[in-house]
This record gives C-alpha cells, sequence and structure tokens, in this order.
C-alpha cells in the first residue's frame, strides 16, 4: 500500500513540475531596467526580457558617407528635433542593398548624441531590436516610457514573409494602439523592401480576397505608419569612386588614383555591384595588401 502511494505522489509531483514549466514558458519574464547611464547603446533581448549594454559600438564617422547627401541630412534633422523634444517621425530607410542604410542610422545618432551631450541635455540613447523579437517591442517600451533618457529604436534588416502576423504588433505600437508609442522614443527601421513584404505576397492577398483594394491596404498600411521614407538607390560610378577615395583618405592609405580606380573598379566587377558596401570592402582589401606588403619590405634579406 505505502509503495502505491509514494508512486501517486511521485507521479502527481512529475505533473507538478511540468506545469509550472509551462507556466514558466507561457508567462513572459520581468523586464530588467539596466543602468542607463552605464552605454550609449543597447541591445534588446526579447526572450530574456533585458537590455544588454554595448560598450563599442559598430559605425563609421557620419563624414565618410558618400552619395547619400540628401537623405542623411534628412535622418539627422529628424534625429535632432526628436532629441531637443520636438515632433518626429518614425522612419523607414529602404532600397538597394550595401548603401548605408544601418550605417547611416548608427552615425546620424553618433553624431546627434554628441551635440546633446555637449549641449547638457539628457542623453539620446540607441536600442537595437532584431527582427525575431518584434513581438516583444510592447515590452520594450514600456521598459523605456518611465525613464528621462530619449531613445531610438532600431531595427536593421526589418520585413516580413507570408503568414507572419507579428507585423500588426508593430503597426499598433508604432501610431494605431491605444497607448501609441512613448514620446521619448523614436523607431527607425532598415529594408530592402519599401512596404516590408515581398511583392508577391501583397499580389496575392489581392487576388483572392473579396474587396482586392482593402487587402493590399491592410499589407501597405504598415509602411505607411512611417512618417519619414528614406530611398537608398544604386550608386553610379563617380558616386562609388567618391566611396572609395573617401575611405582611402580617411585611412592615409598611399596608391596613385589610376591605380586606385582600375583596381576598385575590377573589384567592383567581380562582385557584381558597386556600392557604399562594396567600396569599404574594397579598401579592406587593399589597406591589407599595403599593410602587407610593407612589413614583407621591412623583412631582414637573407
Amino acid at each position: 500500500m505505502t509503495d502505491r502511494s509514494d508512486d501517486a505522489l511521485a507521479l502527481l509531483a512529475a505533473k507538478l513540475d511540468t506545469i509550472a514549466a509551462l507556466l514558466a514558458r507561457a508567462v513572459p519574464p520581468a523586464a530588467i531596467a539596466p543602468d542607463f547611464a552605464s552605454a550609449e547603446a543597447f541591445v534588446w533581448a526579447g526572450t530574456a526580457a533585458r537590455l544588454a549594454p554595448v560598450t563599442r559600438v559598430n559605425r563609421v564617422d557620419i563624414a565618410l558617407l558618400q552619395g547619400i547627401d540628401l537623405v542623411r541630412d534628412q535622418l539627422v534633422g529628424n534625429t535632432e528635433r526628436f532629441a531637443r523634444g520636438l515632433p518626429a517621425n518614425n522612419a523607414l530607410l529602404w532600397g538597394a542593398r550595401g548603401m548605408g542604410k544601418s550605417s547611416l542610422v548608427k552615425a546620424a545618432h553618433a553624431s546627434v548624441a554628441a551635440r546633446m551631450a555637449a549641449e547638457g541635455r539628457p542623453a539620446l540613447k540607441l536600442v537595437e531590436i532584431h527582427r525575431e523579437d518584434i513581438e516583444t517591442l510592447p515590452q520594450l517600451l514600456s521598459l523605456l516610457a518611465p525613464t528621462a533618457h530619449r531613445f531610438v529604436v532600431f531595427c536593421d534588416d526589418l520585413s516580413f514573409d507570408a503568414g507572419d502576423a507579428s507585423y500588426k504588433s508593430l503597426k499598433a505600437v508604432l501610431e494605431g494602439g491605444v497607448e501609441g508609442r512613448p514620446e521619448n522614443v523614436l523607431f527607425y527601421a532598415t529594408s530592402n523592401r519599401r512596404h516590408l513584404m515581398p511583392r508577391e505576397m501583397i499580389d496575392n492577398e489581392r487576388s483572392t480576397a473579396i474587396n482586392p483594394s482593402e487587402a493590399t491596404e491592410e499589407k501597405v498600411s504598415l509602411s505607411d505608419r512611417f512618417g519619414l521614407w528614406l530611398g537608398f538607390h544604386k550608386c553610379d560610378q563617380d558616386t562609388y569612386l567618391a566611396m572609395v577615395r573617401g575611405y582611402v583618405a580617411h585611412f592615409g592609405l598611399a596608391i596613385d588614383d589610376a591605380e586606385l580606380v582600375r583596381d576598385s573598379l575590377e573589384w567592383a566587377t567581380t562582385r557584381g555591384a558597386r556600392s557604399g558596401r562594396t567600396a569599404w570592402q574594397y579598401v579592406q582589401d587593399l589597406a591589407g595588401r599595403l599593410a602587407y606588403s610593407q612589413s614583407r619590405e621591412l623583412e631582414p634579406k637573407l
């Protein structure tokens, strides 16, 4: 009789443990507020509900971004107005890959944050949220809203595929929800897609809906939540060479200009693209080759 009771208790304890594990998985952990003064940028870990400080932000100086002068000035102006407590728009940076969309967001933040710090204004922080954590965006905003700092929440390479309904929660956070976006938070996103969704997904919705226009508007209305649209387009040869020369001058690389032009154009041809990313990768390769050849010249001759 005792053995049966022990077995029943053990079975009950196992079931209770299973229920407890399921409840723990269903209930999100409480968000952990970091020391916002400890860093200028943070990364949001949605599953752990915590902000991890970034000790060194991977970015380039805004002066190095060539061929995007108009969108650069628009984004910097929008960011500065927000940092000063003035009205500003959520921004969608869309278009050709490798043309500096994410680099511009980080560079604009650094430029404006330095200006605000010099004037003694509340610090402007950068918070990156990954695409897969978009559904936890409301939890992140509730963590940022009570603080005295101002935040640019940044999602790189944002897009949605067929069957992904998380875009609806993003729509509500940007403008459509009851609470809306906190006054001290601005949302920036980059994407290769203007409407954040593949064209075939929008076309399919149009073809299968009773009212095709309504189905299309449901998908397109997400990008409409961004008041500022900044388009990035493929660059021509002159712009590409200006990017290369800018990087070469910045790093002080010694190379004949004719050789630089010939070499960098050949690099772009082999890559099948002219872009800021291609120019940066070429200059990285050039710097490595020059440093290697110089170090070889300093080796003792045997």
